[in-house]
């Protein structure tokens, strides 16, 4: 019986360095030669990539805060019966770009959908299913939105005011400080190489007490 994989999930609102340091844990995956699985939220999935495209959609932006947290669900329950528990039953890891956090942080926060309705929905759609560690890259606001805005053409949520963004930051926080066991909070607000020294000193320190298991 091979030992199940571990799950991580990496969260942050727009322009925190997502792609870049999800490129880091990645190298340091292959480095250990680590079987492993990267996928995305929502995403991950061809039904789950179809309502993506619906929900970054720029061109209509008429979709109902309910509609919304309930297409995110409706991916990501397609997202783990297809890709993320076979992959963790294997003994993969699983690198996920966001997940629930990501939900509770945008829908809840960001939209102000009740938090209970996330946990409601998170609980029907994932089980006992939580990652094994939450790597939450951490930015001021405004930094972000100036990074995402250089990157071009702006998605649904990108397009939201500055006031949104800090809800979903605030609630990210709120969240990593009343789980401190699950999450890790690092600064992206700085050399590159500094974050990635960091983010690779976490995975040794997580690979060793995945090994002590």
């Amino acid at each position: 019986m091979s030992h199940r994989g571990l799950f991580i999930t990496v969260e942050g609102g727009e322009g925190v360095g997502k792609s870049t340091n999800i490129d880091v844990i990645e190298r340091w995956l292959q480095q250990r030669k680590i079987d492993y699985c990267r996928t995305r939220e929502p995403g991950g999935t061809p039904l789950a990539e179809s309502i993506r495209a619906l929900l970054l959609d720029t061109e209509d932006g008429s979709v109902s805060p309910m509609a919304e947290l309930l297409l995110m669900f409706a991916a990501r329950a397609q997202h783990i019966q297809e890709v993320i528990e076979p992959a963790l039953s294997q003994g993969k890891w699983v690198l996920c770009d966001r997940f629930t956090d990501a939900t509770y942080a945008y829908q809840g926060g960001g939209r102000g959908m009740p938090m209970e309705w996330v946990s409601t929905l998170e609980a029907l759609v994932q089980g006992a299913l939580r990652p094994d560690i939450t790597l939450l890259l951490d930015a001021p606001v405004e930094v972000g939105m100036s990074r995402a805005h250089k990157r071009g053409k702006l998605d649904r949520f990108e397009r939201e005011e500055i006031a949104f963004f800090e809800k979903v930051r605030q609630t990210y926080m709120q969240r990593a400080a009343a789980d401190p066991e699950r999450f890790r909070v690092i600064d992206t607000n700085r050399g590159l190489d500094e974050i990635a020294a960091e983010l690779e000193h976490i995975l040794d320190n997580l690979e060793q007490s995945a090994h002590g298991a």
